[in-house]
């Protein structure tokens, strides 16, 4: 059990659990699919602690410029104590506080599930982006299309209902094509492409994945009692068996679908 981390943030949790075993790795691949290139300039939307955004700075380069904008001040705290050249920025997705045409580039990862107006957001990413610009948006593929955090939702719905399930649910939420290509034409986004992208989760045993879900405020966080988590992480050793490799770590699949589009 990681009882120290009762003293942390939920963003300090999240930058020391979740961008290592889940979204670091997406950077490039974000980055990669927006054609991020030397000199470009590129926003971040819903950047977090800086995954996404870091991965962008270093391609553009000191010619180029990169922008962070996050909804929540911790988040950004946490950001700015890692070195590099971007610029940190307070904000709503669904209310950018930029200018018309501005970047080369506008990307988000793992955040637009939990967007308000999801495609006031869309409509606000194209709205700063210069014509031709590029438009990248990765949410979580369906928590059935990923065998481990899909067999932990279905124990999760065993133990203590389908609420906490449900809870746990969230941040997969919009793992359909077809709901986000009806989100792209409400938002007015045109000849937009949905991909689906294989990736791995990765956390150093199961106590700390079941440890991490439990610290994280938006799906289990306050959740579970303290006599909860103990028969989670006991049954969890067994439903999550399978995922475990040699050196105890457990791994499995987790697929993200990634909305591409153009500005005309």
């Amino acid at each position: 059990m990681v009882t120290h981390e009762e003293v942390r943030s939920p963003s300090e949790i999240y930058d020391a659990h979740f961008v290592p075993a889940l979204f670091a790795p997406w950077g490039r691949v974000i980055a990669a699919e927006a054609g991020v290139q030397k000199g470009d300039c590129v926003l971040d939307v819903a950047c977090g602690t800086g995954a996404l955004t870091f991965a962008a700075a270093e391609i553009t380069g000191p010619s180029g410029s990169v922008v962070g904008l996050d909804a929540n001040p911790e988040m950004l705290v946490v950001a700015r104590r890692k070195p590099g050249k971007i610029e940190w920025m307070e904000g709503m997705a669904e209310a950018l506080p930029l200018p018309d045409d501005s970047f080369d580039a506008v990307v988000s990862q793992f955040g637009f599930m939990f967007f308000e107006d999801k495609p006031k957001a869309l409509a606000e990413m194209m709205r700063v982006l210069k014509p031709g610009g590029r438009l990248v948006v990765a949410v979580c593929d369906a928590v059935e299309n990923s065998p481990g955090y899909g067999a932990f939702a279905l124990l999760l719905d065993r133990l203590f209902g389908k609420e906490v399930g449900n809870a746990f649910r969230a941040p997969f939420s919009l793992g359909d094509a077809g709901r986000l290509h009806e989100i792209c034409n409400t938002a007015g986004v045109a000849d937009a492409e949905v991909v689906c992208r294989e990736g791995n989760v990765r956390f150093k045993s199961i106590d700390a994945l079941v440890s991490a879900e439990r610290a994280c405020v938006w799906t289990l966080g306050g959740v579970l009692t303290d006599e909860q988590f103990v028969e989670l992480l006991n049954e969890s050793k067994t439903a999550l068996r399978s995922f475990v490799i040699d050196d105890g770590s457990i791994e499995f699949q987790m697929p993200s679908l990634i909305m591409k589009a153009r500005k005309s």
